[in-house]
């Protein structure tokens, strides 16, 4: 059974095309002109264990907000297709990645029921790498979670020394590792449930 999927969303403001393979090697091919995003993303691909194509133009001649909201949308899309019925699947994952000082959280349940909840530090800085804005971490995860009808938590539960302040770039990138982990998890097909959505509704 093939588990991929291909989507072009295009609208006046982005071309976003995202091609996912869950069953994949952990290959990331990203490029949408926000560098430390494409890091990001890579992130979603090597420690999700998905092989993820990403190619996004935007008007970042205006900032980096369509084009960052835009492809989380299609890549929550990419996900929701790429599963289906959702037969099979495992369907509640959860992981702890530290980077460092931080200590992030994910647990994700395919639910089909799109709801996120989001605790991260109120005082990193605003921008990592000139034309990432911080305060979009927390609109990626609910983008993500509406499209891929998913119910996603990301917390930040340790963020480094009292006093001091955050790690900006540890604290994003440890909660992109922590939700590959918990989506890779959650995506394993388990044996025990082939050919069967693991749901008392029968249905996810």
């Amino acid at each position: 059974m093939s588990r991929t999927a291909k989507i072009e969303r295009v609208t006046k403001e982005t071309k976003v095309s995202v091609e996912l393979d869950l069953d994949g090697t952990g290959v990331g091919e990203i490029s949408t002109g926000v560098g430390f995003y494409d890091h990001m993303l890579n992130q979603i691909a090597k420690h999700g264990g998905f092989d993820l194509r990403v190619h996004t133009v935007g008007d970042l001649e205006i900032d980096a907000h369509h084009t960052v909201e835009d492809t989380a949308l299609a890549l929550g899309a990419a996900f929701a297709e790429a599963l289906g019925d959702k037969a099979g699947v495992t369907r509640y994952g959860n992981a702890q990645v530290p980077l460092d000082e931080v200590l992030a959280s994910a647990v994700v349940d395919l639910s089909g029921r799109p709801y996120m909840v989001h605790d991260e530090p109120a005082n990193i800085a605003p921008h990592i790498g000139g034309n990432y804005p911080t305060s979009l971490t927390r609109h990626i995860w609910e983008s993500f979670a509406h499209s891929a009808r998913v119910t996603l938590h990301v917390s930040i539960l340790r963020a480094g020394r009292h006093g001091a302040q955050p790690d900006a770039h540890h604290i994003v990138e440890a909660q992109f590792k922590a939700v590959a982990r918990a989506l890779r998890q959650a995506c394993a097909l388990d044996p025990r449930n082939a050919g069967i959505v693991p749901s008392t509704k029968g249905a996810l």
